[in-house]
């Protein structure tokens, strides 16, 4: 195992020079690049959950008042993970991504920030959904939020598909839901690729997505992680930094 390094200039020179030196990056990103954009992370206080009681998957399919107010969270923008814009963070990742020096973003977030930046869709592995659409439970269609506002809003009808008639529902991942196959496979897939995996703002506490840092380390690439907070993988890593991801990302890429 590498020493861990955890002095803050010297660790952000560190960070330029293992990102300079990598052929193929992977970013793996949690809520703590997003909160610097004022997105509220789940478990802190004053986080979304201590604001609202998560409704978990069975409750929404099987409960019609839990439906509803599922898609009042929506309309309200009370869990607060839309609206806001992309941060240095962000764009950092987004440049690493264009100048092809990272094959992939691997995201805990629903907030949609990194397409936002710039980052195409087909280089982001979106492991929990996304906040900014919906999805038939049932055939899978995607709907557009706008699609039902009125009908919601103003008629009170709850959302089903208009290819099936379905449930409708956000394209998060919600507790008790199942994880999607497909992105779980990329990931793991970029994860065995890579030479340098970055994690930027994760706590590494939600498995299975959190299993993907010691993967990578155990492949052979370089574990570098960036987050205000220790993490329980912080002993595994080449190199730690508990600083501010914009600032530090901005220095390490040079945007």
């Amino acid at each position: 195992m590498s020493e861990t390094l955890f002095q803050a200039a010297p660790g952000r020179r560190q960070l330029a020079q293992m990102i300079a030196g990598a052929r193929r990056i992977v970013i793996f990103t949690g809520a703590g690049i997003s909160t610097e954009s004022g997105v509220p992370d789940f478990r802190s206080p004053g986080g979304v959950w201590s604001r609202m009681k998560p409704i978990y998957f069975q409750e929404f399919v099987g409960d019609e008042a839990r439906r509803r107010e599922a898609w009042n969270r929506v309309y309200s923008g009370a869990a607060g993970w839309t609206g806001a814009r992309p941060n240095d963070g962000h764009t950092a990742v987004a440049r690493l991504i264009t100048e092809g020096r990272a094959s992939a973003v691997i995201t805990q977030n629903v907030d949609n920030l990194h397409q936002e930046s710039g980052v195409p869709d087909d280089k982001i592995i979106e492991l929990h959904g996304n906040a900014h659409y919906a999805r038939c439970l049932a055939c899978g269609l995607r709907h557009e939020f706008s699609d039902f506002r009125e009908s919601f809003l103003e008629r009170g009808e709850i959302p089903t598909c208009r290819a099936c008639g379905g449930l409708v529902k956000s394209a998060t991942i919600s507790f008790g839901q199942a994880m999607p196959e497909e992105p779980m496979e990329k990931a793991q897939a970029a994860t065995f690729d890579c030479d340098l995996f970055l994690v930027l703002g994760s706590s590494l506490v939600v498995y299975p997505a959190a299993g993907f840092p010691i993967m990578a380390k155990r492949g052979g690439a370089m574990l570098a992680i960036v987050n205000r907070e220790p993490t329980d993988q912080d002993g595994y890593a080449d190199l730690v930094l508990h600083d501010e991801i914009g600032s530090v990302m901005r220095e390490a890429v040079g945007s």
